[in-house]
């Protein structure tokens, strides 16, 4: 699977982890269309990407569909990055009362709900585009977290939504072998992204300290790094890849 000439859709695409993956899409000379719920920041990026912005909520099938046309209408249709996700913290019961139902239900909606609407579809489209030499497609990158293993105080919903992911990840793969697409998943850790990064800095310092090597927060450009290395290596397929910097996440 080569990135030159190919069309990539990124969501979550306006920043932090699909932000470095659409720069690093570009750089490799493909075309990217970003889709986010973010207006100001995705057009900004579009722009100086020479890309696409489309605003899309990762839920809506009429977004998700409007999303794959754009991408459509740019060349060839090669693959999707999921990047866009919510992370709530809130504890099954606190002391306000119990977790609020529909907080947990709004980060399901999204981080997998809406993970598999844009697979479902952008997997379609790439089915019926014409194969490469090796007979693949198309290639779809899932973003879980660590905290579909680790889940730590207040992360049931965020957690349990990642676990799921994961848990789609080998199916997935397994249904779109015929079709020629690929299906992976990268777990990260702790990483430089925008809520993080609004966090005061002894704050990034202690958790940065928390990773065994490289002592420090993970950096979007290592996600993007990770992400180019599955586009291009055709046997990486059905797996999650945790890129944490051997951390385990501890309860608190």
């Amino acid at each position: 699977m080569q990135i030159q000439d190919n069309v990539f859709i990124i969501t979550g695409g306006a920043s932090g982890l699909g932000a470095a993956t659409a720069r690093m899409i570009t750089e490799a000379g493909g075309k990217v269309v970003l889709a986010d719920v973010q207006v100001e920041a995705g057009e900004a990026l579009a722009a100086e990407l020479k890309g696409t912005f489309v605003k899309c909520d990762v839920t809506s099938e009429a977004d998700g569909q409007a999303v794959v046309a754009a991408a459509l209408a740019l060349g060839t249709l090669r693959g999707l990055v999921n990047c866009a996700g919510v992370a709530p913290a809130v504890k099954t019961v606190g002391k306000d009362g119990p977790h609020p139902l529909e907080v947990f239900q709004r980060t399901v909606n999204i981080n997998l709900v809406g993970t598999f609407n844009m697979a479902r579809l952008a997997a379609d489209a790439m089915g019926k585009t014409e194969a490469v030499d090796s007979g693949e497609r198309g290639i779809i990158i899932n973003t879980a977290s660590v905290a579909a293993f680790d889940g730590q105080i207040g992360q049931a919903a965020y957690a349990s939504s990642k676990a799921a992911v994961a848990g789609m990840t080998l199916p997935m793969a397994r249904d779109l072998a015929r079709s020629g697409v690929r299906v992976m998943t990268i777990a990260p850790g702790i990483f430089e992204t925008p809520m993080l990064m609004g966090m005061p800095e002894e704050v990034r310092g202690a958790l940065g300290n928390m990773v065994p090597f490289p002592q420090r927060l993970g950096r979007p450009a290592e996600y993007a790094h990770l992400a180019r290395a599955i586009i291009e290596n055709t046997m990486l397929n059905g797996e999650t890849i945790r890129l944490d910097g051997a951390i385990r996440m501890q309860p608190k």
